[in-house]
């Protein structure tokens, strides 16, 4: 019996620190960063292509479902086509690395989403990675690369 304490203690020992590297505590200026990506996606949820212009350069580029994109491109597909009355979207982020260089930065992260759009409730999971650049003392996204996981 000791030695399978000793053998639990040892694991536990040996794994915990690799579960604690795995979780990254962010810097004021990561979370930032992260947020200016979060507003990104609640312009989306709300249907709000003003705020969605203003919180992207004007080149952006998105590299969705193998496809390129610019901003009149996702308003058209995800705002202006999205007609339901009835339309919610809830995000939930999982990030996994910002990194912040000057002017501009990085983000990868695991991105959840739940839809409903006419009674009908879809969730869609994608591994994302966004650059984004500082104007003005605001993040902007300037290229979204977005890789689809599972749609259910």
């Amino acid at each position: 019996m000791r030695m399978f304490k000793n053998i639990i203690v040892l694991m536990f020992t040996i794994l915990l620190p690799a579960y604690l590297q795995a979780q990254p505590g962010f810097s004021p200026k990561q979370q930032r960063v992260q947020q200016a990506v979060v507003k990104m996606f609640e312009d989306l949820s709300n249907r709000d292509a003003v705020s969605l212009r203003l919180d992207c350069t004007p080149d952006v580029t998105f590299y969705e479902y193998g496809q390129d994109w610019n901003i009149d491109t996702l308003i058209a597909k995800a705002i202006t086509g999205n007609k339901a009355a009835n339309f919610k979207r809830a995000n939930t982020f999982d990030f996994i690395s910002t990194k912040v260089h000057h002017n501009m930065a990085t983000v990868s992260y695991r991105l959840n989403s739940v839809i409903t759009r006419e009674g009908k409730r879809t969730t869609i999971q994608w591994l994302e990675t966004v650059i984004l650049i500082r104007q003005k003392k605001h993040w902007k996204v300037k290229h979204l690369h977005s890789t689809l996981l599972k749609k259910d």
